[in-house]
């Protein structure tokens, strides 16, 4: 069950959970296809795929840093096919059509290009896309219902398993008084917040503007790593997140930020004073109880 109480249905086309999928939402006319790049020449018993749509091309880079392309296509296979040859960072794609062919040319040129900026926004996953696609002209009761199309989009990119248009922020979002802090030696004085993905530092944080000589060398070179990629800028020796960024643990973000070894879980704290330990061994309790 999805959000809003939709029911999403997803069916196994090759029987297969590593194969193709397709996917619906109960009332919505839109359809998604989740396609391994090795099984798009197979795709000549989908019909529907020869229609109108928008798709989402997902690999890695060198670095190992999650990646997207954003297109459409008037003849989606068409388009893919085209893609096998063309780009190779890309393993696997989602297809998202018309069930009833109510997408025209105008309507998937404004979803692409509000799908581009949403993850330009969101800035989880590294786009391929070259140039902004062009933002077309549609009416009033178009754009809402392209709206709707683009939250039922979301809702199943996330379910096939890409947070690609996803915020990283999930707490604050609703609640700010569990915004965890360190304020410590060497100017280090951040905020962030546990998330489903690991611990997220918030973009304005800053980081000590040193290391201790028994911090270990992986973290070293992760933290010049941040720095050379300016997602942790150096001004006038000041360190300061430039963007929001999702640390696999809370211990593995306490060290960056501290520039020591660390138990995130006892060094993030909130305003309170109270640890992230405690905090989540509380909310434990209290769903235990429940």
């Amino acid at each position: 069950m999805g959000k809003h109480g939709k029911t999403i249905k997803i069916f196994l086309i090759d029987g297969d959970a590593n194969g193709r999928m397709s996917c619906e939402l109960s009332n919505w006319t839109g359809k998604a296809y989740k396609i391994p790049r090795i099984k798009v020449k197979e795709c000549v018993d989908r019909n529907d795929l020869t229609s109108t749509g928008v798709y989402l091309l997902f690999g890695k880079n060198d670095e190992g840093q999650d990646m997207v392309y954003i297109g459409e296509a008037e003849s989606v296979l068409r388009r893919l096919n085209q893609h096998l040859a063309q780009k190779d960072f890309w393993n696997e794609v989602i297809v998202f059509i018309s069930k009833d062919e109510n997408l025209n040319k105008a309507h998937i040129k404004y979803i692409e290009n509000r799908l581009h900026d949403i993850a330009i926004s969101s800035n989880r996953y590294k786009l391929d896309n070259v140039t902004i696609p062009t933002l077309s002209s549609i009416s009033e009761s178009d754009r809402a219902e392209m709206e709707e199309f683009i939250e039922n989009l979301r809702m199943l990119v996330n379910t096939l398993g890409h947070k690609v248009f996803d915020d990283k922020r999930e707490i604050s979002n609703n609640n700010r008084n569990k915004l965890f802090q360190i304020k410590a030696a060497r100017g280090a004085d951040a905020l962030g917040e546990p998330t489903s993905d690991g611990f997220l530092v918030f973009k304005g944080s800053k980081a000590a503007n040193s290391i201790t000589p028994s911090l270990s060398p992986s973290i070293v070179r992760l933290r010049e790593n941040l720095i050379e990629k300016n997602i942790v800028q150096n001004l006038n020796d000041i360190l300061i997140f430039s963007e929001d960024y999702i640390f696999t643990s809370p211990s593995l973000a306490a060290a960056i930020v501290m520039g020591r070894s660390a138990n995130g879980l006892e060094e993030w704290k909130l305003k309170t004073g109270q640890s992230l330990k405690s905090f989540e061994t509380n909310n434990q309790e209290e769903t235990l109880d429940r």
